[in-house]
């Protein structure tokens, strides 16, 4: 649909389609000088969007004093009706224009058609001053109500765009600046300390720290090493660093970020669904009623005057109009999801909001979500009649041939590889471990099944063992083993509490050894945890949670536990910063790895399902109060209109409030 503004360059126009208004599109600010300029120009558009209601206020002023103190003889017949509709055309006409703009495109009730008919119909019965004053408050009205829309998406927008339009890049041995759009794959950039990186790529430095606040709402200082991922929006703290350009600056993942929390209001939310579709049944219904409280008078009674109940209808039908309702309910979804994306929450759509805010049961993976998925070597208990060390370059040498994190924590604790050693037969065996022969003797490193299965005799009982064990077995004797532990996160036990203060069960499923999983549950307090699960498992362990009726949501890798998120009413994904696999599949992303913002996204989702029905409430309570008024003829059009937007500016203010709330 082609984008329609308000008011032209020349600041005549003052309406927008509906669908404009409600549309959570916004528009690119640049930063620096160039924001200067755009905040000077926008200043001078907002100006310019008063002009028609400053004409008309001027003219209408002008008139009341006509009316009632000076000149009255002069002012009257036909000067007096022409006065004041040149007053009403500066407000009136762009809206008449409208309504029959919308009937020609099947939109016959619009609030456009409404305030049409009780202006003209204001004008029809001799009410000229409350026909000019209801269509000029109703500009007002709009005025403001499209401002709060407008500075509402701009605050998230210049929120989360903090990529900076220029960047100086290296070409042989000078620096220059070009702008960020126009950089290209391979090139090296520059960034001064407190400097913003505009591209992602690969750092060149040896280390260097950054502040990440734009892409997680963490900001914490964020050290990264020579060849490690740095991504637009970071701000370098300290030194000077070079960055090799990665991705085009329309593919970073803040570009990404950026697209998914402007396209996550084309997913709906229940409630906003149910007021638009409202609203098209609602509006033609008041418009019947209107014409109902003017002609069926005529019937029962007996002093019927016509112009009397019909001002009883207009006035019914300047407070009818839905507009805070249209305006309001998408505004504060879309605050919700501002307010998250500024805390590192990203939300694919209003509509899992409203599915968070009733979230019951949080299942969630052990490992990456409540700990830190780093495995450490706790404890190496070997037999006193082998070398322990020998044994460990074995092992070491052995692991080498694994990607697996409990090779990388043995390589951590052992160091390089002795290139002494020579494997022969090296085989993985799914599920249990590895073998190979060193020394024409055979080596077994696993779990205590790769034991079992090879028949190797053991004098300990592995499940009195809380951490992950490793077992080894050489030349067909048990050598000992090795515990391996994983660290719980430092505000785990945090994210489970707040869980409990929201009403919120937690369940923990999980892959590893069952004491492990037991161990760290009862440290967290979680009385619902499962290990030793394969993926199949963990699917009949969420449908037996779904059995009883409750909502729930799932917090795992958003790739690995596919069959799990696609079954759970909400995929949460933790850690979704560097993978766009992640922010596909999942429906909400943590871009950091804190289990802190699970809570917190579910209290965004609470606090916006809140807001949202205080603006119904609102808005029905007192549209109802003033329309049974109107109809008995105890309410002015004055009084209806200011109603009318005063109820569409507080829902339109209580809707935004949510993006200054602190979770």
């Amino acid at each position: 649909m082609k984008h329609q503004h308000k008011y032209d360059e020349s600041g005549k126009q003052l309406c927008c389609t509906l669908e404009e208004k409600i549309s959570l599109k916004s528009e690119k600010h640049s930063d620096d000088d160039g924001h200067n300029h755009e905040h000077s120009h926008e200043s001078e558009s907002t100006f310019k969007m008063f002009i028609p209601a400053i004409i008309s206020f001027t003219l209408l002023l002008i008139a009341i004093g006509f009316d009632n103190y000076f000149l009255q003889e002069w002012f009257s017949g036909w000067v007096r009706i022409g006065w004041y509709i040149v007053a009403y055309l500066p407000v009136g006409l762009p809206v008449v224009k409208e309504a029959i703009e919308s009937m020609r495109k099947g939109e016959i009730f619009s609030e456009f058609l409404l305030m049409s008919i009780a202006t003209i119909g204001a004008f029809a019965i001799g009410e000229f001053p409350e026909g000019v004053a209801v269509m000029l408050f109703y500009a007002i009205g709009e005025i403001f109500q499209t401002l709060a829309v407008t500075r509402a998406k701009a605050n998230i927008k210049t929120l989360l765009d903090q990529r900076p339009d220029e960047v100086n890049i290296v070409e042989g041995n000078v620096v220059i600046t070009v702008k960020a759009e126009d950089v290209q794959i391979g090139t090296i950039i520059q960034l001064k300390p407190g400097e913003k990186l505009g591209l992602d790529g690969e750092l060149l430095s040896e280390t260097a720290s950054f502040n990440t606040a734009a892409l997680t709402g963490e900001s914490k200082p964020d050290t990264k090493s020579k060849g490690e991922t740095v991504l637009a929006g970071m701000i370098n703290l300290n030194t000077v660093s070079q960055v090799k350009v990665t991705t085009a600056y329309t593919d970073s993942k803040l570009s990404k970020i950026l697209e998914l929390v402007q396209n996550a209001t084309a997913q709906k939310a229940p409630t906003e669904l149910f007021i638009r579709k409202f609203a098209k049944i609602y509006t033609p219904i008041v418009v019947f009623l209107a014409v109902a409280i003017c002609v069926l008078p005529m019937l029962f009674v007996a002093d019927y005057v016509f112009s009397d109940w019909l001002y009883r209808a207009l006035v019914f039908l300047v407070i009818s109009c839905p507009c805070a309702l249209v305006i309001s309910i998408p505004l504060g979804y879309f605050g919700g999801i501002g307010a998250a994306s500024k805390n590192g929450i990203l939300f694919k759509g209003s509509n899992f909001l409203d599915v968070m805010a009733n979230i019951q049961n949080v299942v969630m993976d052990k490992t990456g979500t409540m700990t830190e998925g780093v495995f450490k070597v706790q404890e190496v208990v070997i037999k006193p009649e082998f070398n322990k060390e020998e044994i460990l370059r074995m092992v070491n040498a052995l692991e080498g041939q694994s990607t697996h994190p409990v090779a990388t924590a043995i390589h951590q604790f052992v160091g390089a590889i002795d290139s002494s050693i020579i494997l022969q037969n090296t085989e993985e065996i799914s599920g249990h471990g590895l073998k190979a022969t060193v020394n024409g003797k055979e080596l077994l490193v696993g779990n205590f099944k790769l034991m079992d299965k090879f028949s190797i005799v053991y004098d300990i009982d592995p499940s009195s063992i809380v951490y992950t064990l490793i077992a080894i077995a050489y030349d067909s004797k048990f050598v000992g083993y090795i515990t391996i532990a994983d660290s719980i996160k430092e505000d785990a036990q945090i994210t489970i509490n707040k869980l409990k203060f929201l009403g919120v069960k937690t369940t923990m499923l999980s892959g590893d050894k069952n004491t492990v999983v037991q161990f760290v549950a009862s440290k967290l307090g979680i009385a619902n945890a499962f290990g030793d699960l394969l993926p199949e498992d963990k699917v009949n362990k969420v449908k037996e949670i779904k059995a009883k009726n409750e909502t729930v949501a799932f917090v795992g890798d958003g790739v690995n536990d596919a069959p799990v998120v696609a079954l759970s009413d909400v995929g949460i994904a933790m850690g979704g910063l560097g993978s766009d696999a992640t922010i596909e599949t999942a429906d909400v992303v943590i871009q950091d790895d804190k289990p802190s913002k699970i809570p917190m996204a579910i209290n965004i989702g609470k606090q916006t399902k809140k807001i949202v029905w205080q603006n119904i409430g609102l808005a029905f309570t007192i549209k109802a109060i003033v329309l049974i008024l109107g109809a008995g003829g105890l309410a002015t059009m004055w009084e209806a209109v200011f109603a009318d937007v005063g109820v569409a500016l507080l829902a339109i203010l209580n809707a935004v409030r949510i993006q200054r709330m602190k979770f």
